[in-house]
């Protein structure tokens, strides 16, 4: 069924491959890079101008406006009207709800971080520099940390003004964690440890040696290190607020292969633990599990087992979340709203858990 309304920005990316012009200069467009519509599938009930900000220079303003000029003057590429048609009616009838859902719109509680110290790593990209911007712009201070200087930045340079200590560090260092610990100073309010790795997807007897250890050892010895660095300094001002990033992974088998998915439940373990020793001291320590977000880590296949497995696993997947719902979970926890939670794995992955 075509949409009757004129396609714009604000239309969302159902309705636009649910309009024969639409679908048919959309589907020109993702052919032009060897793609198809089935590329929008977790983001399908987005504005399509959303777009723009999410592929980070991959899909430009003056991308959109071609499309929304072209829809508008109902130019269709030659040879694509009747099959996309078919194509946006099977889209639609499997995934455009009835009633237009309402979308999320991030809101920002102004000097929620203010006087605060936030040490977030990761900040370069992804959930990472989404929830370091949040804190920023509700008045904390940051300690973005990141391996690449080019996306920190990056980041800075997007939020002038703000207070924003940039370092570019490896957490699984003890240099580089005693160097950011030394750029907080005195006062570490929280800490975020959102710096993650993903595998390849292999079940264990594909596993390598390699994959398992880099692995292991971002994603668990990291965080255990920053964590560990951090607990002096939240001990001797009597408190302080930690967020573990787990993932679906830590909830379920069929969402990673085995490196990925043993370092998330170690990531839970670790956290249960710390929040059970440093709760009577006033630390509060949780993990957020996120679903599929929208982010610059890309899924591999390293093994045909793990392809086949994980795919039909992820058969039920939900629509992807922009990295900016992630952090608005993860600033909750971090502060003083979560003042009565501890210890938590807090799913935020829009029901999955719950399928």
């Amino acid at each position: 069924m075509a949409t009757t309304k004129p396609l714009t920005g604000d239309t969302s990316i159902a309705d636009w491959l649910a309009d024969p012009t639409g679908s048919a200069i959309l589907t020109d467009m993702l052919a032009q890079g060897g793609q198809s519509p089935d590329v929008f599938k977790p983001v399908r009930r987005l504005a399509i101008k959303r777009l723009v900000k999410m592929s980070r220079g991959a899909f430009t303003q003056e991308m959109l406006d071609d499309l929304v000029s072209r829809a508008a003057a109902g130019e269709v590429p030659d040879g694509t009207l009747i099959v996309e048609v078919a194509a946006a009616d099977d889209l639609e009838a499997d995934a455009t709800p009835t009633v237009q859902l309402r979308e999320w719109t991030e809101r920002i509680n102004a000097g929620r971080f203010t006087g605060k110290t936030v040490i977030v790593t990761g900040a370069g990209s992804g959930i990472g520099r989404a929830t370091a911007s949040r804190v920023a712009r509700e008045g904390g201070r940051v300690i973005a940390v990141d391996v690449s200087q080019d996306r920190l930045d990056e980041f800075v340079a997007d939020h002038s003004g703000a207070d924003i200590v940039s370092l570019t560090a490896d957490i699984t260092d003890d240099a580089g964690v005693a160097r950011i610990v030394a750029a907080a100073g005195d006062t570490i309010d929280a800490l975020a440890n959102i710096a993650g790795i993903m595998d390849d997807m292999t079940p264990v007897g594909d596993l390598s040696d390699a994959v398992w250890e880099r692995v292991m050892r971002v994603n668990v010895t990291g965080t255990m290190k920053l964590t560990r660095a951090v607990i002096p300094a939240m001990l001797a001002q009597g408190g302080g607020s930690i967020v573990n990033t787990a993932s679906e992974a830590a909830l379920r088998g069929s969402a990673a292969g085995a490196a990925y998915t043993a370092s998330k439940h170690a990531v839970v373990g670790l956290t249960k633990s710390s929040a059970f020793m440093y709760g009577p001291s006033g630390i509060r320590v949780n993990a957020v599990a996120p679903g599929p977000t929208i982010t610059n880590i890309e899924a591999t296949f390293g093994s045909p087992l793990g392809a086949e497995r994980i795919q039909f696993g992820m058969s039920i997947l939900p629509d992807a979340a922009e990295a900016e719902a992630l952090a608005a979970s993860i600033t909750f926890l971090l502060s003083d709203d979560g003042v009565n939670v501890n210890g938590v794995v807090l799913a935020s992955d829009n029901g999955w858990s719950a399928a």
